[in-house]
C-alpha cells in the first residue's frame, strides 16, 4: 500500500483552510487537533490518495502538482508559500522496497520547489 500525502501549512485559520480548499477543489482529509497544536483552529491541509500494490494508473504526485501549479499565484495570496508544501509517501512492502519516479515527476517537484518525504515500512505477516 502507498498513503501519498500533500501537506499544506499555514498560520492557523479556519478562513484560510476553507479557501484552500475552494482554491484546489478537493476535500482535505478531517481536521483534528493534535496535542501538538495550541490553537483549535487548522493549520495545515492535508489530502490524503490510497494506492493499492498494484495500481499501474495511480500517479498521486502528478494529481497533486496538477492542482498547485495553476494556483500558486492564488495561494501566495494566502500567505502560502512552496516551502510550506509537502508531498510525503509512506509506501508499505513486504519483501522488497522498491520505488520507481517518472523524470517529469522529479523535474516538476524541483522546478516548483516541493519537497518530497518517502518513508519505507516493512509490512508483518500475522
Amino acid at each position: 500500500m502507498k498513503y501519498c500525502n500533500l501537506y499544506i501549512d499555514f498560520a492557523p485559520s479556519w478562513v484560510t483552510y476553507d479557501k484552500l480548499t475552494n482554491i484546489l477543489g478537493q476535500t482535505p482529509n478531517k481536521h483534528e487537533k493534535t496535542k501538538f497544536e495550541t490553537s483549535d483552529e487548522p493549520s495545515t491541509w492535508w489530502l490524503q490518495l490510497v494506492e493499492d500494490e498494484g495500481d499501474s494508473n495511480a500517479d498521486s504526485i502528478n494529481f497533486f502538482l496538477d492542482i498547485l501549479e495553476p494556483n500558486f499565484d492564488k495561494l501566495e495570496m494566502l500567505d502560502i508559500k512552496r516551502e510550506n508544501i509537502l508531498i510525503w509517501l509512506v509506501y508499505e512492502y513486504q519483501y522488497q522496497c522498491a520505488l520507481s519516479f517518472i523524470p517529469n515527476e522529479l523535474e516538476r517537484l524541483g522546478r516548483n520547489g516541493i519537497t518530497l518525504n518517502i518513508d519505507c515500512h516493512e509490512t508483518k505477516e500475522i
